[in-house]
């Protein structure tokens, strides 16, 4: 479980509102270490276990066609990127955040919100590619998800940097008297940090019991100043790749908790007070639900492509307007650039293919400028849209 230390917060009588102004006790929660524990899952918890291992091994071997695999790969890591940073608050649309993407880099610090969501992305990739590397995993490792994670937003001077002063879940501003949580305090951290990853690098643990209880550790100890939810949830899939558990997909883990915020921190407090079969459950529960969703999903967008090769009418196979409906998917906001990337065809052989599919009403222009034109598909991010809302209905 762990230990409940007892602090003294100094008045500060600059601060805002009585409360803000007081001083008090506060109790601080400092883990016990998880490297060198036992973990049973028996029970309920079991059950689910197995569940959830038979939901992503038959995910991973759906009969997705090649040209789709990308595409529903892609994303889904887009909207577990948008959900998981919709649990923070931070709400932003496929629209907007495909728009912002195109725009690229240089400009993403002028839509914060896209910005912090498009550095969830660009975290969650981190992760996976940390996973996949098959090295130990290491402290420095956490700090470069976290660095991608805030780099473009308003907080990067704190990317990457482990907390040196206490922070608090709930209550005010001001001080944690009135907190709902109070994380270590920072002198723990670097202990903690590295049990955790000692415990992220054991091969002895069903892996989807692995990233649960990495998942509530990290959260438990709360090391950075902000975005432990999200840096948290992107982790879940570093241990997830690590251990050959999900080599192609990105279940929407984080689609299904958040349709449950409640019950999802309910089941982070659960683990805080040793109740680990509990939290388990749960997210044996939201990652079985995740995976069945993802297959619907690659099954919907192999279904859209479908029909926009009937308006398309008979291509050849070896067409660019083909190339580009196996690969639109993956950036649904394109410039005449970015398809030549995708197909590795001709300027004019692109502009062709891009014309054939406007006129099939796959995608429409954003500008009429002669050059810089850009298109858009409404149908794939309606169908992405539309796929979030419905995983996020409890279940």
């Amino acid at each position: 479980m762990g230990l409940y230390e007892e602090r003294l917060w100094p008045a500060n009588p600059g601060a805002y509102g009585r409360a803000g102004r007081l001083g008090g006790r506060y109790r601080a929660f400092t883990p016990d270490p998880i490297s060198g524990q036992s973990f049973l899952i028996d029970g309920e918890a079991g059950a689910f276990l197995n569940d959830a291992a038979k939901a992503l091994a038959h995910l991973e071997q759906s009969p997705t066609r090649v040209a789709t695999l990308g595409a529903v790969a892609q994303n889904l890591l887009r909207s577990e990127s948008v959900a998981s940073s919709r649990i923070e608050g931070v709400v932003i649309s496929h629209k907007r955040l495909a728009r912002t993407a195109q725009r690229g880099t240089g400009k993403r610090r002028g839509d914060n919100r896209a910005a912090a969501v498009l550095g969830n992305v660009e975290a969650m990739k981190r992760a996976i590619a940390i996973g996949e590397q098959g090295k130990p995993f290491e402290v420095d490792d956490l700090l470069d998800i976290h660095r991608l994670l805030l780099r473009f937003t308003e907080d990067r001077q704190i990317a990457g940097v482990i907390r040196a002063t206490q922070n608090w879940i709930g209550g005010n501003d001001y001080n944690p008297v009135d907190a709902v949580y109070v994380p270590p305090p920072p002198e723990h951290l670097a202990e903690l940090l590295s049990d955790l990853c000692d415990f992220i690098n054991r091969d002895d643990l069903p892996p989807i019991a692995q990233a649960a209880i990495a998942h509530a550790q990290f959260e438990t100890i709360h090391p950075f100043a902000d975005g432990n939810g999200r840096a948290g949830r992107a982790l879940i899939y570093a241990v997830l790749r690590k251990r050959g558990e999900i080599p192609t997909y990105v279940p929407p883990i984080s689609l299904v908790l958040g349709a449950r915020p409640k019950s999802y921190i309910a089941g982070l407090s659960d683990y805080r007070e040793g109740e680990v079969q509990r939290w388990c459950g749960s997210f044996f529960h939201a990652a079985a639900r995740a995976a069945g969703e993802a297959e619907r999903f690659a099954q919907a967008i192999e279904e859209l492509q479908e029909r926009w090769l009937e308006r398309l009418g008979g291509l050849r196979k070896d067409a660019a307007a083909r190339q580009l409906v196996s690969a639109l998917p993956e950036q649904p906001v394109i410039d005449i650039t970015a398809a030549q990337g995708l197909t590795g065809r001709s300027h004019v052989a692109v502009g062709r293919a891009m014309q054939q599919l406007e006129d099939a009403r796959v995608l429409h222009r954003l500008n009429e400028r002669k050059w810089g034109r850009v298109w858009e598909c409404d149908e794939l991010l309606e169908l992405v849209e539309d796929f979030e809302r419905s995983v996020s209905l409890p279940g």
